[in-house]
Parts: structure tokens; sequence; C-alpha cells
């Protein structure tokens, strides 16, 4: 089969996740929340006194997270919209963080749920109307 391509053309090209994060399976920082919003942060100010960073030549799906994130998404909806595995999402988004490039804004903690008396106070009132 001479010239057979790596791909089919209905299914477009075959990418392994584990290719889009070089080998990476998860990012060594806190993990990100499903429901943490995703946002592109500033541009630092480079310090006068700093050493030049090493260079970091974003991939093409970096790009993609940073154009979707001029608004704020969610995690999911990041890795709904660019059709990847979450896995491979919070590795790249763990690229991004890691060169101050986004903002992550965590979720609201979960209340605490009310005692069983409040409940039984709550339940006593509502009988009593």
């Amino acid at each position: 089969m001479g010239g057979t391509a790596w791909y089919d053309d209905a299914a477009g090209p075959v990418v392994r996740p584990y290719a889009l994060t070089g080998g990476r399976t998860h990012y060594d920082g806190d993990e990100f929340d499903l429901v943490a919003l995703i946002a592109v942060a500033d541009p630092p100010e480079p310090a006068e006194d700093a050493l030049p960073a090493t260079p970091w030549a974003p991939e093409p799906e970096h790009d993609m997270i940073l154009e979707l994130c001029r608004t704020p998404l969610s995690v999911a909806e990041i890795a709904s919209d660019l059709e990847l595995p979450l896995g491979v999402v919070r590795v790249l988004l763990g690229d991004l963080l890691d060169h101050s490039l986004i903002q992550v804004r965590r979720p609201a903690p979960v209340a605490q749920f009310p005692s069983e008396r409040v409940l039984k106070e709550v339940i006593d009132g509502i009988r009593a109307l």
C-alpha cells in the first residue's frame, strides 16, 4: 500500500493522548477540579534581576485552550470543547499554569449540611403550619 497515510479519511489523524502530553499522565501540582474555572491570565511582568526563562514552545492544544479561555470555562467544558480526555486536558492546563498563562478559580467549598436538630425543628415548624 504505497503512500498510505497513517490515518483514515473518516476518522482524521489519530494521535494518542499521551503524545499530546509528552507521555505525562498527570499534573504534579494541585489537581484541577472539574468545575474549576480557567481564564487567561495577564502576562507577568519580567523582573529586572531575573534569570532568563527557559524557552517553552506551547503546543497547538495549549493555544486552543488559551483561545477558549478568553471567557472563563470549567475544566470539563474545555475537555468537551477540545474533544480530549480529561487527564490530557489537566496536564495541558498544568503546563499553562506553570508558565503563568492561566488563572484557576477554584470552586467554593460545599457548605456544611445543617445539623439533624435544625432539620427536625424545620420539619416540626412546617407541621405546625
